[in-house]
């Protein structure tokens, strides 16, 4: 997207409410157009903060709608400027008309983000906050929701600012020692010293927060749950069960599911991907032979893996094998209600399930949830986002060689490179929360959002 589609001089619009029919309709606007657009709309400029009954009028003088107006003067607004908002009845011949009287008024229709963009560059939130807020808009889930508050109120850049806090004080310490080096009362070795203990204590940090980086990407795009196992033990009727429809084909024939099939859902507030798989049997058959190939790769690389099991013929050899194929593995004893279970299998299965008759199926979803919750590390960072994890994998890179330095002893000739490093990793921090010149980050994040946020 074209920075001039951004021109920040500009004057935008756009419906802050969903289209079509409804109720209500909202218009917001900023920019320094918006009290003339008021003024010419409604006959007069609200009082700035109130909800005001006006009549809005077109350029002819003919009435569109009796609405709501309010005035919002800058910068103490979301996006720093001056915004004005029409509440509107939820017409959209109503809606078409207004914005074709704020076009005629020279204001233009905003672009995704548009306002969200505003508000960053005035400084109202940083970057992982305006990310927050697209999450929090498409959270469909109570765990997405609860990342995406946490986020907005600066669970990110909370300890991301810390960290460019504590490594500014290491430039300094590290330039001061560059600086005034030939004076004669400034211990050189003394500020190395200061300056090496807050780059090893942030590396340390930063590097946990990598090890804790996949659980909020996760709960973010979805959890991979892969449901696998032998042929017949139940897979596609345990799918269509917890999905409530018949998204998978059951027949008694071996073999019936081939490839993958995959449903969205929502496991005690998490998002989840569920898979079945086609089951596991020696087969001549070359597409169920490639469909069966598809199933173990995902189930290798699931977020979570249950092992589905006839609970009649489950086995210590059977349970062990399941439980090699992935570290997160719940192995489910399957069938209940035909009967044979060996008097051993509650030491061997982690949960027992019937999908016919919904037996076990609600401390299945609550065994699930638990396992998917323990992937959550200690640390209070939860990165959300692939290019978090990415900045901060560099700023770690740009510092490691000063950890190394520091073990070793800092030549007095390697202050300047420490300096240049930490520079560096500030670089890499500042992106996360635009606090450095990125326009393609800017582009590539509010490019996602809905036009009128």
């Amino acid at each position: 997207m074209k920075q001039t589609l951004f021109a920040t001089g500009d004057t935008i619009f756009a419906p802050a409410t969903a289209p079509g029919k409804s109720a209500l309709a909202i218009i917001r606007m900023s920019g320094p157009l918006v009290c003339e657009a008021l003024v010419r709309l409604c006959g007069f400029l609200p009082e700035p903060g109130k909800l005001t009954l006006a009549r809005v009028r077109d350029h002819a003088g003919d009435p569109l709608d009796q609405a709501m107006a309010v005035y919002l003067p800058g910068p103490r607004t979301a996006t720093g400027e001056d915004v004005g908002e029409f509440h509107l009845h939820g017409s959209p011949a109503i809606i078409a008309a207004v914005s074709d009287e704020l076009r005629r008024g020279g204001l233009r229709l905003a672009q995704p983000g548009e306002f969200t963009r505003r508000a960053v560059l005035s400084g109202k939130m940083d970057l992982t906050q305006a990310e927050a807020l697209a999450d929090l808009v498409d959270a469909e889930t109570d765990e997405q929701r609860k990342q995406a508050m946490f986020q907005l109120y600066g669970s990110v850049s909370g300890p991301v600012t810390q960290w460019r806090d504590r490594l500014a004080d290491a430039l300094a310490l590290f330039e001061a020692a560059l600086d005034f080096s030939d004076e004669g009362d400034v211990d050189e070795s003394a500020l190395c010293g200061l300056a090496a203990g807050h780059v090893v204590d942030v590396l340390d940090e930063m590097r946990r927060a990598l090890t804790a980086a996949s659980f909020g990407e996760r709960v973010r795009d979805g959890f991979s749950v892969v449901i696998a196992g032998p042929v017949n033990a139940g897979k596609s009727t345990l799918l269509n069960r917890l999905a409530c429809r018949e998204a998978a084909l059951v027949t008694a024939v071996p073999g019936t599911t081939r490839d993958l099939v995959e449903v969205r859902l929502d496991i005690c507030g998490y998002a989840v991907r569920l898979v079945d798989t086609a089951g596991l049997r020696e087969t001549t058959d070359y597409v169920e032979s490639l469909g069966i190939q598809r199933g173990a790769e995902e189930a290798r690389h699931a977020d979570c893996l249950v092992w589905l099991v006839p609970a009649r013929t489950v086995s210590t050899e059977s349970v062990a094998d399941a439980r090699r194929k992935n570290p997160n593995t719940i192995v489910v004893g399957s069938q209940l209600d035909l009967g044979g279970a060996p008097a051993n299998m509650s030491t061997l299965l982690d949960v027992c399930i019937s999908a016919r008759t919904g037996t076990g199926l609600d401390e299945l979803v609550e065994v699930i949830a638990t396992r998917l919750a323990l992937r959550r590390k200690p640390e209070g960072l939860i990165l959300t986002r692939a290019r978090h994890s990415q900045a901060i994998g560099e700023a770690v890179t740009a510092l490691t060689p000063v950890a190394d330095r520091v073990a070793r002893g800092i030549d007095p000739v390697e202050i300047a490179l420490c300096a240049e490093d930490v520079r560096l990793a500030l670089h890499h921090l500042g992106e996360i929360t635009g606090h450095v010149g990125a326009e393609q980050i800017l582009d590539r994040i509010f490019g996602a959002f809905c036009i009128g946020k």
